[in-house]
C-alpha cells in the first residue's frame, strides 16, 4: 500500500520538522508525504501490529473490536468481543498476540479471531489489565500490566512489566519501579528492551543479558508515551500530545511530526512496510515514510 492510494482522502498536512535544532537534517517522512485520514468511524483506536503482507491490525477498545486495514485499501472487521483488547502484536510464525485487558489476560488469537488464554494470574491472583506486549524471537512475552480507571481494587500490588517465557504457565515480573508502565518493544535481535512509563513521563531502555532478564536500565526520552515502535535503523517512536516523536537508540531526539488528533499508537504497514499507520482517538491516519519498519 501506498499514500498514493489514498490521495482523495488527505484530511491535513503536519509532516515538517518543528524544531531546528533536531540532530537529524533529512526528514524520515518521505519527500511531499500527506497524513492520511483513513476512517473516523471508531471510538478509540489502539494497539496496531502489521501482519506478514503488511496489513495492519489494530484495536478500537470500548468497542469491542480488532480491525484490520487491508493492502488493497479496505476496512475488515477481525474480532468481535475482545474484552477490551488492547495491544497487539505477531509472533515470529505470524499468530496473532493480544493483552486483553477488560479479563486481565493475554490471549492467542487464530486467522478467524478465535482466542485462547495463554497467561491470566500471577501469583495465584488475576493481573490488573494487561496493556502492551512485545514477542522475541523465542516466543517469549514481554507485557505491561497498568490499569486505568477505578484502581481501587487491584489484583496486582503494583503496575509491573511482565515476562512469560515460551512454554510456561506463569509470568515473572521483571521491572517493577515504574509508575505506570505502558508501551513495550524490543529490538529484533532480543538486545534491547523499551518500556515507556507513561505516567512517570519517562521512556527506559534495557539490555537484555537473556530472555526476560533486564539489566543497564537508562533513560532514553524524558517523556512518556502510550504505544511504541521501531523503524529498520533502531529509532525509537513515541506518542504525546499530537506528535509522534523520533528518538534515536541514544536517546536523540530526531523528530516530532504533528497530527490531527492526538497519537496513541503507530507501527509500520503496507506492501514494502514504508507506511507509518497512526490510531488516534477516533481515527486511523497514514503516512509514507522514508524508511522501513523494524517489524
Amino acid at each position: 500500500m501506498t499514500i498514493k492510494n489514498y490521495r482523495n482522502l488527505v484530511f491535513v498536512v503536519f509532516a515538517a520538522l518543528s524544531c531546528s535544532s533536531f540532530a537529524q537534517q533529512v526528514s524520515l517522512v518521505a519527500p511531499d508525504a500527506t497524513i492520511t485520514l483513513l476512517s473516523d468511524q471508531f471510538t478509540f483506536t489502539e494497539g496496531p501490529v502489521a501482519d506478514a503482507s503488511g496489513n495492519v491490525y489494530f484495536s478500537d477498545i470500548p468497542a469491542n473490536r480488532i480491525h484490520v486495514w487491508t493492502v488493497a485499501g479496505e476496512l475488515e472487521t477481525f474480532r468481535e468481543q475482545t474484552n477490551g483488547t488492547n495491544g497487539l502484536f505477531f509472533d515470529t510464525g505470524w499468530q496473532l498476540f493480544g493483552a486483553e485487558g477488560g479479563a486481565g489476560r493475554i490471549t492467542r488469537m487464530d486467522n478467524t479471531g478465535a482466542a485462547s488464554v495463554v497467561v491470566d494470574q500471577h501469583n495465584g491472583l488475576p493481573f490488573n489489565s494487561p496493556n502492551d506486549l512485545w514477542i522475541d524471537a523465542a516466543g517469549g512475552i514481554y507485557f505491561t500490566d497498568p490499569r486505568y480507571g477505578d484502581e481501587s481494587n487491584n489484583p496486582q500490588p503494583g503496575y509491573y512489566v511482565y515476562y512469560l517465557a515460551p512454554g510456561a504457565m506463569q509470568a515473572q515480573a521483571i521491572i517493577t519501579d515504574l509508575v505506570k508502565p505502558n508501551g513495550v518493544i524490543g529490538t529484533r535481535d532480543g538486545s534491547t528492551l523499551y518500556v515507556a512509563d507513561h505516567l512517570g513521563n519517562q521512556t527506559f531502555a534495557y539490555t537484555l543479558t537473556a530472555p526476560g532478564q533486564v539489566s543497564n536500565k537508562r533513560l532514553i526520552a524524558a517523556q512518556g508515551s502510550d504505544g511504541l515502535t521501531l523503524d529498520e535503523t533502531g529509532n525509537l517512536y513515541l506518542t504525546g500530545g499530537r506528535n509522534v516523536s523520533v528518538y534515536s537508540a541514544d536517546g536523540q531526539l530526531l523528530q516530532a511530526i504533528e497530527f490531527p488528533l492526538a497519537p496513541a499508537n503507530m507501527t509500520f504497514g503496507g506492501a514494502n512496510r514504508d507506511v507509518l499507520f497512526v490510531t488516534a482517538r477516533t481515527s486511523l491516519f497514514a503516512l509514507q515514510m522514508a524508511i522501513k519498519g523494524m517489524y
